[in-house]
């Protein structure tokens, strides 16, 4: 199976499936002499982990990695790291009913297609329990980035139709974590957490936006012509499950406006160029300018609801499926660390491209 490895030089590829003996991640291209910070690395990974909070899938993991090589005392040692989570609270049961239908919207029909099989037990490598291997590379990522003055935050910013009508410089990115829904706006953060609790008692799930942006990003990271750097953040967005959106900067609004309102005008403030609009996102010709980069994601329902839906046996016969088992009826509040991970990745991996651009 192609489609399990992502970076040029620091390739991160997953492995393992939701109700298998577990999953884990392999990185390789990482550079030695990186101090790893595992408390933190665990930190990231309860920031995803399923049963955190009422909003969010009972399922109940620890996620605790197993460290297998390329670590030696706490420092990389430039051979490939390899981490495995094992899964502990499967509950295979709740999926037997799945075994000859086709849930809607999901992935069962197109991996039975291409594959001639499918993991009806959560969905196999589809399913977002892949994305904890993603965290942890991420995580390491950021340890990396970090050296250079880099940080990244991720908040919800819309929940259904609640929607948060505050530029990212507005708020306090810190408060993030305080609230379940993972948006830094108290009152706004109230309001999206009611509507998942409406969902959720309706059997239902509703989706929603995740915002980000990339701070302390040099100028000059971006590979010309089909490796834009907002090319691949669109690319590694695109890849985490029920992504259906990205747009950089002022993204969609921007056809609204003339190119006399759109354009970023340079500046010198502190030494550094940087722009006093920021339509862009960050990123011009592919290559990062130095200001903020500001993209947003969309993501879909979770498709698996406790309502009656029409779908197709395996064998094409009209059916009637109600599901049950433990699901999220938001995937927003946990897929914030999930976009950070994979921002934090193309970061990393740009980074060390960037080494071998000119003399």
């Amino acid at each position: 199976m192609a489609g399990n490895t992502f970076g040029n030089v620091f390739k991160v590829s997953t492995f393992g499936e939701s109700h298998g003996e577990g999953i884990g991640v392999v990185i390789d291209g990482c550079p030695a002499g990186l101090q790893i910070d595992k408390e933190f690395i665990q930190q990231e990974l309860n920031r995803r982990k399923p049963g955190q909070s009422h909003l969010t899938s009972p399922r109940k993991e620890a996620d605790e990695p197993e460290w297998l090589s390329g670590i030696f005392e706490g420092i990389t040692t430039g051979a490939p790291i390899a981490v495995f989570i094992r899964n502990t609270n499967q509950q295979t049961g709740d999926y037997a009913h799945l075994k000859d239908v086709y849930r809607p919207s999901h992935a069962d029909y197109t991996w039975t297609e291409k594959f001639g099989l499918r993991d009806y037990r959560g969905g196999g490598r589809a399913s977002a329990r892949e994305t904890a291997a993603r965290v942890i590379a991420g995580a390491i990522a950021k340890l990396f980035i970090k050296q250079a003055g880099i940080d990244i935050y991720a908040f919800v910013s819309q929940v259904h139709q609640v929607k948060l009508n505050k530029p990212y410089s507005a708020l306090n990115l810190n408060l993030t974590n305080n609230y379940d829904v993972r948006c830094p706006d108290e009152e706004t953060a109230i309001k999206m957490a009611a509507v998942i609790e409406q969902a959720k008692a309706e059997g239902d799930s509703v989706g929603g936006v995740i915002s980000c942006m990339v701070q302390g990003c040099p100028p000059g990271l971006g590979e010309p012509v089909f490796d834009k750097l907002h090319a691949q953040l669109a690319k590694a967005m695109l890849s985490i499950n029920a992504c259906k959106g990205f747009e950089i900067g002022s993204g969609f609004d921007g056809t609204l406006m003339k190119g006399s309102e759109h354009n970023d005008a340079f500046e010198l403030k502190d030494q550094k160029l940087s722009t006093r609009t920021n339509h862009s996102g960050g990123i011009q010709g592919g290559i990062s300018n130095g200001s903020d980069i500001y993209f947003q994601c969309a993501f879909k329902p979770v498709s698996t609801i406790q309502k009656k839906q029409d779908t197709v046996t395996v064998t094409g016969e009209s059916t009637t499926l109600e599901a049950f088992g433990r699901h999220d009826p938001c995937v927003v509040p946990r897929a914030v660390p999930i976009v950070e991970a994979m921002a934090a990745l193309v970061i990393a991996d740009f980074m060390l491209l960037n080494r071998s651009s000119k003399l």
